[in-house]
């Protein structure tokens, strides 16, 4: 792209006397011009649907200025409105998430300070009511949760207060029956007696020493932090 300069002084030539040989326009001079601003057109741009070449770069100031993120007005916008609007929707502690590239964000979106962040932890939402999450970047929770050996007990008791068993006798008129009855016929109880059983009750060891892992469904993705 080239501006227009003129070649000849044209209104010079007005003030020199008559029979000076400078004070003819010549041919070549009238063509030389012309021909200056025909390039300086054919190499600016056209006011509508304009294509530009090489790398235009707009001027400073209320004709071309760097917008402010938000302005959602036709004005133009360089690349550094477009690296700033970036920057606002990551403001700093905002969380960078990327499923296949591990690439640290200051490289990939070319701006801010960013840290690798949350390893092996899933996020969960903030929680006034909760004591667990009313903290932001509050962490809790295991992934492997150890299960001590523990036993447990039980004791029946047996209760037996005694008992008799009933002996029916019938015998004749002077005759003599155990258990020191003289008696003919009637009936005689034994001595009472408890059976003497006991019985303990243990039950089965509960529980393993170890590790337990218990995870909820997760997916893994690269988690980034930005830090400034």
């Amino acid at each position: 792209m080239s501006n227009y300069t003129k070649s000849t002084n044209f209104a010079s030539k007005d003030n020199l006397i008559s029979g000076n040989p400078l004070k003819i326009v010549k041919g070549t001079e009238i063509d030389t011009e012309f021909n200056d601003i025909a390039t300086a057109i054919a190499t600016k741009a056209d006011l509508v649907s304009p294509t530009f070449t090489g790398s235009p770069v707009l001027p400073t100031g209320t004709t071309g200025v760097t917008q402010s993120y938000g302005n959602s007005t036709t004005a133009l916008a360089t690349t550094a409105f477009v690296q700033a609007a970036l920057a606002f929707v990551y403001p700093v502690g905002s969380i960078y998430t990327n499923a296949t590239v591990s690439t640290n964000p200051g490289t990939l979106l070319g701006f801010g300070t960013w840290s690798a962040f949350g390893a092996g932890r899933v996020m969960v939402g903030f929680d006034s009511g909760n004591v667990l999450f009313d903290t932001a970047e509050e962490t809790g929770g295991s992934a492997n949760t150890i299960v001590v050996t523990h036993t447990h007990t039980a004791t029946s008791t047996v209760t037996d207060p005694g008992h008799v068993h009933s002996i029916v006798t019938n015998a004749g008129s002077g005759s003599t029956v155990g258990f020191g009855s003289t008696s003919p016929s009637g009936s005689q109880n034994t001595d009472s007696a408890t059976t003497g059983i006991t019985v303990a009750t243990t039950n089965a060891n509960a529980g393993s020493s170890g590790t337990d892992a218990n995870y909820q469904p997760y997916i893994t993705v690269y988690m980034w932090k930005r830090t400034a």
